[in-house]
């Protein structure tokens, strides 16, 4: 009886451990099936946690970070840009499906034996699906953020009454394709969506041309020089050019250019010609003389290198060599030692035959400021690139070595006045100066100077020729030509001027 009551408590226990079991594996089992119901804990989307989170929970987080607008900053501006206004869209219906298949995909039994065993699922990451339209971050680049926050660069101002400029401001411009690339990660990271954008810097900028020539214009109007005087520069990197004339004070027409008497200026045609006729095989005395033409200014010298190109017609040569290449209003007509026989009668030119302005110019030898600042670019022309009207007029007598000497032998007049004057030591400058008294009052009222001027920031032609009627003063009209030079010459060189 004893042992029969003992088997029935047992077999009441069993029953009610049992049934705890069974009651406690369906509870279980329930748990399991609705935690199936959402995401495992540790998975993110796109580096978004959504463990616990039903697909549509997941969704709305997903949205939620990856269409919050992005910062982006830019010098002193801070932008807010919505991800869809540049073409960034998130694929959320396609990261769900590949989530949705790692939460449903495996063995029901097996993940619930784990949900048993209170062991937890190995972390699961899916990646980022969102497409970028390159082309139009872009264009938001360039037409919201650059076309307004980029900084133009400031040129360089003149100073009015100097010689001098006030330097410029450098720009600022939005590396755009840098842009796309930082832009495109912050667009990616659930997290990082500042972005500070970077830029280049640009050189402040040359002052224009224009302002160059006014400022020129403003020297010579607080200058003391009362007379006529005209100005031909050539920007040898671009072919710029400035040309005027101003007579006392006053800017008057160049077209035609004014006459003025060549004097030594006339050198340079003239050994010029030499090389076109005779070529560039000299001997020692042809040599010295040419030194003596252009860096002592020897007439005689000149005389005998015009009988080299020619005993008879040397002047005639040197004006038909000169019109070959398109100068008008250049020639000579007679030697220039006074005993020596004129050869022609003086021309009418386009420059000389103007009713306007008349500086009385040497009836056996004449020129125009930009005709001699012409000739001296295409000699340069010719010495560097072999281009130039002189090339191109006499493609089979002149080269690129005859023009280099040409402006070799320019190097040796080392006056130290006039363009010399207007620049720093040590810069090369050939160049031809003239001056001459009248023969019948005998007085200088030309003054003149044509030269090159290399520099650090441009090389540049520079053809300056006065006139008074009176007298041409040196001390009034040297210092003026030496302020017009460096005017020029900081031009070019803003920072070390």
């Amino acid at each position: 009886m004893r042992n029969r009551n003992a088997n029935i408590i047992l077999r009441g226990i069993s029953v009610l451990f049992l049934s705890a079991t069974i009651v406690l594996t369906i509870f279980s089992l329930i748990n399991y099936s609705r935690s199936r119901n959402n995401y495992p804990l540790g998975m993110t989307i796109a580096g978004v946690p959504v463990g616990g989170l039903t697909p549509a929970q997941a969704s709305q987080r997903l949205l939620e970070v990856y269409t919050s607008p992005i910062e982006l900053l830019y010098g002193d501006a801070i932008i807010q840009v919505e991800p869809a206004v540049i073409g960034f869209q998130p694929d959320v219906d396609g990261m769900l499906a590949a989530a949705d298949l790692t939460r449903t995909g495996g063995s029901f039994w097996s993940g619930f034996w784990d949900h048993l065993w209170n062991r937890e699922p190995a972390p699961v990451a899916i990646p980022l699906r969102a497409t970028l339209s390159e082309e139009r971050l872009r264009d938001y680049l360039q037409s919201e953020i650059a076309s307004r926050y980029d900084l133009p660069p400031t040129p360089a101002q003149p100073v009015p009454g100097s010689t001098t400029f006030l330097p410029g401001l450098p720009g600022q411009t939005l590396d755009i394709n840098r842009a796309v690339i930082i832009i495109s990660d912050a667009l990616k990271s659930p997290d990082q969506r500042s972005v500070l954008l970077t830029f280049t810097r640009d050189s402040a900028a040359r002052p224009t041309i224009d302002n160059l020539e006014i400022l020129l214009k403003q020297i010579i109007q607080v200058s003391d020089f009362d007379g006529l005087i005209g100005l031909f520069m050539v920007d040898l990197q671009n072919g710029q050019e400035i040309h005027f004339s101003m007579d006392n004070k006053v800017e008057v027409e160049t077209e035609p250019d004014i006459a003025f008497t060549a004097s030594s200026t006339m050198k340079i045609p003239v050994i010029v010609s030499f090389f076109i006729n005779r070529g560039d095989n000299l001997d020692e005395d042809t040599r010295r003389d040419i030194n003596l033409v252009l860096g002592q200014s020897d007439n005689n010298a000149t005389d005998r290198i015009l009988d080299r190109i020619d005993l008879n017609f040397g002047p005639l040569i040197v004006t038909g060599d000169v019109e070959a290449i398109g100068l008008k209003s250049t020639f000579l007509s007679a030697y220039f030692s006074p005993e020596r026989p004129i050869i022609a009668p003086t021309r009418n030119t386009p420059g000389n035959q103007r009713a306007d302005v008349n500086t009385h110019p040497d009836p056996y030898s004449q020129t125009t400021t930009s005709e001699m600042g012409t000739l001296l670019m295409d000699i340069y022309l010719c010495s560097q690139t072999g281009g130039g009207a002189l090339l191109a007029a006499f493609p089979d007598r002149m080269n690129q070595s005859n023009c280099q000497s040409i402006l070799d032998f320019m190097a040796l007049d080392r006056l130290g006045a006039l363009i010399q004057g207007g620049v720093p030591d040590g810069t090369l400058v050939p160049h031809k100066h003239g001056y001459v008294p009248d023969p019948s009052d005998l007085i200088i009222h030309d003054i003149s100077d044509t030269g090159l001027v290399y520099t650090p920031g441009g090389n540049f032609v520079l053809s300056i020729f006065t006139y008074h009627p009176i007298q041409n003063i040196w001390d009034i009209t040297n210092p003026l030509f030496a302020d017009l030079t460096r005017a020029v010459y900081n031009y070019f060189n803003i920072a070390t001027q």
